[in-house]
């Protein structure tokens, strides 16, 4: 539903739960006004303080009885987080106490805010671009500081500052090529093709770049996919339940019990990874087990990481047959492969040395591209080091350039892809000498792609409709964000 911006909503700030405060959020033209009509300050009124001020104030139910004592904090437009004169009361974190609070508000002539309003109205009042009020949802919802620190650097608008520029380059080409249209009977050349080729190249190959890591980026703000594969009644739920500490899969000595993949994340280290447990490897004829296990080869497909489990009790021959068929399974230019060894207690001393012979062996005829740990699941012997080994695998993420662009928001990659295509359809025309109209309809389409991810052509001041890109992104923030 669409609302008047001009209409003061209201919202809790915090997360409901046990804690010591609260804090409830008004912003519009009339929070002021709404705020004196509920709280009663202990000198001077809300509507007469000045901005950036907190006031100890007192909240009374209908029948005159004290609910509680508050702080008010005071924002006068324009500085404020939504850019319009905004209220924040801080009381005790009672669930009773906020919904009596936010109850006598909305009853003051409040309205309820939609989620992500007050960001949404942020944008709006020009306090951020669209990719920094997408990275607000990120910034909260962040698990590790790899994640934290790219959608912090959003936040901050370094993303928005590498796409202005390119706007801005932009726009200058296509400008020089749309006056040239002007001057079409003197036939005169504002923009030198050769500059202009070499122009769009260059941003072309920033756009590219930006778009290229998107793989990354993604895979530090959802988690590094870890499939954890091998054949049926390896240890695979086990050795799941082993790294997350909890009992999450079912493990039974059943075949096929696992028919449907399981996820889990784990915070390794400052880095979310993901792991997936898979439907066991084998050949049958049931087809919800075979539908499982054609799901399984999908997952491993898209994994960065690969737990190969085999069962360590097996033969010589059958440990050598299902470790290279994961090998086979694996990109080992792309992926990281880990054969674990499971139920390595059940082995005595020669068992053991034979084993790791064997694994050596094959680890080698691989280019040294995969790697192998020995452990227990059941018994938790080894899991540890396959952490160490986990965190190590992916080590680069910790370490990237602090100040360096992660494009982490799929929306933001396929409008990348875009602005790359038009880009590219420009130089073709100027390759072939097109008219200078077709090059500049290159231009804009790259130009429009770019501001779809700043929200540049949504900022016209027409209704905002719920069927609109705003709408499909503020739902997603959390009430009161």
């Amino acid at each position: 539903m669409n609302y008047p911006v001009s209409e003061t909503i209201v919202a809790p700030a915090t997360t409901p739960g046990t804690g010591a405060i609260s804090i409830i959020r008004l912003s519009g033209s009339e929070c002021f006004s709404i705020a004196d009509a509920v709280v009663r300050l202990r000198r001077g009124t809300v509507s007469g303080s000045e901005g950036y001020t907190i006031h100890y104030g007192s909240v009374f139910a209908p029948d005159g009885s004290l609910l509680d004592d508050v702080l008010v904090s005071v924002f006068r437009a324009p500085h404020s987080y939504s850019g319009e004169d905004s209220v924040e009361i801080s009381c005790h974190a009672s669930s009773f106490i906020v919904d009596a609070i936010v109850r006598l508000l909305l009853e003051a002539g409040a309205r309820f805010a939609e989620p992500g309003e007050f960001t949404k109205r942020a944008f709006m009042n020009g306090k951020m671009d669209l990719a920094q009020a997408e990275a607000v949802a990120d910034v909260i919802s962040s698990t590790t500081s790899a994640s934290h620190r790219i959608s912090m650097q959003q936040l901050r608008g370094g993303f928005s500052s590498e796409l202005s520029s390119l706007r801005e380059e932009l726009i200058k080409m296509a400008s020089l090529l749309e006056l040239e249209l002007d001057f079409s009977e003197e036939e005169v050349e504002f923009a030198s093709r050769d500059a202009l080729v070499d122009l769009i190249e260059r941003t072309r190959a920033h756009v590219d770049k930006l778009a290229d890591s998107f793989r990354l980026g993604n895979v530090i703000k959802n988690g590094v996919p870890v499939a954890i594969a091998g054949a049926v009644n390896a240890g695979k739920s086990t050795l799941l339940n082993a790294l997350v500490g909890d009992d999450r899969a079912i493990v039974s000595s059943v075949e096929g019990t696992t028919r449907d993949t399981i996820e889990e994340t784990v915070n390794l280290g400052g880095i979310l990874f993901r792991f997936i447990d898979t439907a066991g490897i084998r050949a049958t004829s049931e087809e919800v087990e075979r539908l499982g296990i054609d799901r399984t080869f999908r997952k491993i497909s898209e994994a960065s990481v690969v737990l190969g489990v085999v069962d360590s009790t097996a033969s010589p021959e059958q440990i050598s047959e299902r470790c290279k068929a994961l090998l086979e399974l694996c990109d080992l230019d792309a992926q990281h492969l880990i054969f674990v060894l499971n139920k390595i207690d059940l082995l005595d001393e020669m068992g053991v040395n034979n084993l790791v012979t064997s694994l050596n062996e094959i680890v080698l005829s691989s280019g040294n591209k995969c790697s192998y740990v020995l452990l227990s699941a059941k018994a938790q012997n080894g899991v540890s080091e396959l952490k160490s080994m986990l965190e190590k695998s992916q080590s680069s993420l910790l370490h990237q350039n602090a100040d360096a662009t992660f494009v982490t928001n799929i929306r933001h990659y396929d409008a990348l892809v875009k602005a790359s295509k038009s880009l590219s359809s420009a130089l073709s025309a100027i390759g072939q000498n097109l008219p200078s109209d077709l090059v500049a309809e290159d231009l804009r389409s790259a130009i429009s792609s770019i501001n779809l991810i700043l929200g540049t052509d949504l900022l016209s001041g027409q209704s905002i409709s719920p069927e609109t890109i705003l709408h499909d992104i503020f739902r997603n923030h959390c009430i009161g964000k």
